[in-house]
């Protein structure tokens, strides 16, 4: 079975996730959560099935880049649902680590509009999934 690094993005694979492909389909088969599990490149802290997922950069990886969450929440929306995330920085004391949280923030913001609007086709054409 898959990892839940596995499978993700779903987005600009050639820069964000280091070449690998991303699935042309939703994944059908993935693992059962649990709190501490990687989920791409934080861990998760907290989840509830069709709601949220919730992960922190574990300590190793906050070290070298500074604290950082992130949060996939669904949301209804008329006679659906909205997929949200939520990305919360520690911008760190010094200018460079600022100027850097600030291009990361540019960057997250192009990946994961691609991201998004990929799910949101994949979701929406019933290609894979449960």
């Amino acid at each position: 079975m898959a990892s839940a690094t596995d499978h993700c993005p779903y987005s600009y694979d050639w820069l964000d996730f280091r070449g690998r492909t991303s699935p042309h389909a939703l994944l059908s088969d993935v693992p059962e959560l649990a709190c501490g599990q990687p989920f791409l490149v934080f861990e998760i802290t907290s989840f509830e099935t069709n709601v949220h997922i919730t992960g922190v950069l574990p300590a190793a990886l906050a070290e070298r880049h500074g604290h950082m969450a992130v949060s996939y929440t669904l949301r209804p929306y008329g006679r659906g649902s909205r997929l949200v995330v939520k990305v919360v920085a520690q911008a760190g004391p010094t200018a460079g680590r600022r100027i850097r949280r600030r291009l990361l923030a540019w960057g997250d913001l192009v990946t994961m509009r691609k991201q998004l609007l990929t799910l949101k086709k994949l979701s929406e054409s019933g290609v894979g999934g449960p």
